[in-house]
């Protein structure tokens, strides 16, 4: 089946199906918005070609974070921003996972549990890195959130980007402790700090009823239970240098549950897509799902309203990051960091997919002009009108977003 296909299939008949129903208000809104990304519904920008005079409509995006087809100039963007920050260290790759009997927990308990996720997993890493045998100072961490499994099952875990060097109390670079670049933090150590401070935030979240627990009783025992256990804290091979660290960024920072590019065919009842089984020794697999339970699953991964799913922290947390990345530059005799910049999308578009989004398709020699943009004013079905027409009307963008 066709990718352009698969994607309006995925848009009416799984986003638009009619159990969406079922999840709560906001999840119905996300879904929504997916089920009317890139059509009319949500308006259009006309573009004319200076040449051939050839007419082009290009249909709004949806822009939300969950969208299959939205997000990659954004992602770009974000990229861009990030380069500047990267160091000549070496960079390492921590996996923290919660643990299966803990997942009905966090499901019930999204926002809470999400944060105490990346709460532990900071404390973990700046409480290893203040002891003199491993670093001595504060290294600098980014940390996404990851829900899901490539089979699209609920499985919490936290990806860290985490820099060898690091900042001593007085502002002093230090480097990495081990030369061949090949050590973090011992892993046993990483696991035992993790479990514990996950677990008192827990039970004091608990204590102040701040968690949606339905039995009493089987919440103890999960917490007896896992106590005793082996919490994964899976330490990957460092990354071979700041190109490589780039790539992960790209490819996994704005991960989303699924792309329409593992998705192989949707019929009037099933999808079917590629997935790998890790405990298959990583062999590709395919599934067939019905309508319900592939958006069962897939709402299970739509992140609480307004959530931050990648977070910097250690000497790259938001406050005077600035000061503190030119003080490093410094002292390690770097140019200062440049001044982030807004790219525009016409070149976000050409560095992400080698194309002139301005060039007319037809006449290949022309440029296309914004010539109108139409909004939709109706609230049941479609009525488009251009935008410039309603400024004595109040604003089209406040107008649009009523609509939705």
């Amino acid at each position: 089946m066709e990718q352009a296909e698969i994607k309006q299939r995925l848009q009416q008949k799984i986003f638009g199906h009619h159990s969406t129903k079922q999840f709560n208000a906001y999840s119905q809104s996300v879904l929504k918005k997916l089920s009317v990304c890139h059509t009319v519904r949500l308006g259009m920008h006309l573009y004319q070609c200076n040449s051939c005079h050839h007419q082009h409509y290009q249909y709004h995006s949806c822009g939300n974070r969950h969208c299959p087809n939205c997000g990659g100039l954004k992602r770009e963007q974000w990229l861009q921003d990030r380069m500047s920050e990267l160091l000549p260290t070496t960079y390492f790759h921590v996996v923290f996972t919660l643990p299966q009997q803990l997942r009905s927990l966090a499901m019930g308990n999204r926002k809470g549990v999400f944060n105490l996720l990346f709460e532990a997993s900071t404390y973990t890493l700046r409480k290893l890195g203040q002891d003199e045998k491993y670093l001595g100072g504060t290294p600098g961490i980014i940390s996404i959130l990851h829900t899901n499994g490539q089979d699209l099952t609920f499985h919490p875990h936290i990806h860290c980007i985490v820099s060898g060097g690091g900042l001593s109390k007085a502002g002093k670079w230090i480097k990495e402790k081990r030369a061949n670049g090949n050590f973090l933090f011992p892993r046993r150590g990483m696991e035992k700090i993790f479990k514990c401070y996950f677990l008192d935030r827990l039970k004091a979240f608990h204590q102040t009823q701040k968690l949606q627990i339905e039995d009493e009783t089987a919440f103890e025992k999960i917490l007896h239970e896992v106590r005793y256990i082996k919490w994964n804290v899976y330490a990957k091979r460092p990354f071979g240098g700041p190109q490589q660290v780039l790539e992960y960024l790209g490819r996994y920072t704005h991960k989303i549950a699924i792309t329409t590019h593992r998705i192989l065919n949707i019929t009037d009842t099933d999808i079917t897509f590629r997935y790998k089984d890790y405990k298959d020794g990583n062999k590709q697999k395919e599934m067939t799902l019905s309508h319900e339970e592939f958006l069962r699953r897939f709402e299970q991964h739509i992140l609480p309203k307004g959530f931050v799913k990648i977070r910097h922290s250690g000497f790259l947390s938001h406050q005077n990051k600035t000061a503190r990345l030119e003080n490093i530059c410094k002292q390690l005799q770097l140019s200062p960091p440049p001044p982030k910049v807004k790219l525009p999308v016409v070149t976000l578009a050409a560095m992400k997919y080698g194309v002139d989004i301005t060039q007319c398709s037809v006449c290949k020699t022309g440029k296309l002009e914004l010539v109108a943009t139409y909004i939709n004013i109706a609230k049941e079905g479609v009525h488009l009108v251009n935008a410039a027409d309603l400024h004595s009307r109040g604003s089209p963008k406040k107008i649009q977003k009523a609509v939705l």
